[in-house]
């Protein structure tokens, strides 16, 4: 039987946010812009930068495959995921890297390695997130203020 993957509590999303952006590092940003946009950890970690789009009424992410990293099924390409709140900021953080690599640490344009990004995050997530709850929750913890926040930029 397959275990149901628990969403984070919006309360501790929030204050996994504000950590993330205090400690203002690479894993840390890949954390805060997977937690505002319900993306997998292997979409977030090979993707590039000039697949962020800061220009516009609504900033946002064109998630397409690249040859290193596939998408888990042909519906998960998804264009104008929009950034708001931590994805946000996780966006320009990145962008001011001048890396082409959103995420060089565990992408190297060859061969993205999620199982290494997964197994840091979630031992740095654990003791603030309930048991039950990993990396993989936050694409059930998108919260109903997060898709707020992204319409009201629109």
């Amino acid at each position: 039987m397959k275990k149901k993957r628990r969403p984070i509590p919006n309360p501790d999303l929030v204050k996994i946010q504000q950590e993330c952006m205090a400690l203002d590092e690479e894993p840390r940003w890949l954390i805060a812009l997977i937690s505002d946009t319900a993306m997998r950890l292997s979409e977030a970690c090979g993707f590039r930068a000039c697949d962020i789009h800061l220009d516009g009424d609504t900033p946002y992410i064109d998630l397409v495959e690249h040859p290193w990293r596939r998408l888990k099924t042909s519906s998960s390409s998804r264009q104008q995921v929009p950034l708001v709140g931590a994805s946000l900021w996780a966006a320009h953080r990145i962008l001011q890297t001048g890396s082409t690599l959103a995420f060089p640490k565990y992408c190297s344009g060859a061969k993205c390695n999620a199982n290494s990004a997964s197994a840091a995050l979630n031992k740095w997530l654990k003791p603030r997130v309930p048991d039950g709850c990993l990396i993989h929750s936050f694409q059930h913890s998108l919260s109903r203020h997060t898709i707020r926040r992204a319409f009201m930029r629109r």
